[in-house]
């Protein structure tokens, strides 16, 4: 059963893409889906397969990815797919619609075997309901 859908403000930063160096060509499709975009956070807080909707744009991302710098925060790399991109949309504050909330066990799963790095570390301790170890780690 899916959790109903919550609304909350992250700190949102951008990032961009390894495609941008690739050469692209846009093709006009008509009536096709919407993109799903691709976010980093702290799966402790953001599990993996978190889908989301910022209000302000409507645009879709999913969880995929973290990063050491997100370990312990309420923040959310969106990944753009130019540099110019991502300078514009900088850091901001940001309400987001939790469309599906991701599996916390399947992160839990995935991130215990790599505990040697203490970002990650941090995110199974969480995961586990060990919170006060995990704050400790700061």
């Amino acid at each position: 059963m899916d959790e109903p859908r919550t609304t909350t403000r992250v700190t949102t930063t951008a990032r961009v893409t390894k495609t941008e160096r690739r050469a692209k060509r846009a093709i006009a499709v008509g009536k096709k889906s919407p993109k799903i975009g691709s976010a980093a956070a702290d799966w402790s807080r953001w599990p993996a397969g978190t889908t989301f909707r910022l209000l302000s744009t409507g645009q879709i991302y999913r969880v995929d990815d973290y990063g050491w710098a997100l370990s312990g925060c309420n923040t959310i790399d969106l990944y753009m797919a130019t540099r110019g991109d991502m300078n514009n949309w900088g850091v901001r504050q940001e309400p987001i619609e939790v469309l599906r909330w991701g599996n916390a066990q399947e992160s839990l799963r995935f991130l215990a075997p790599h505990q040697s790095y203490p970002h990650i570390k941090r995110m199974v301790l969480e995961l586990e309901g060990r919170e006060q170890e995990a704050a400790a780690m700061r």
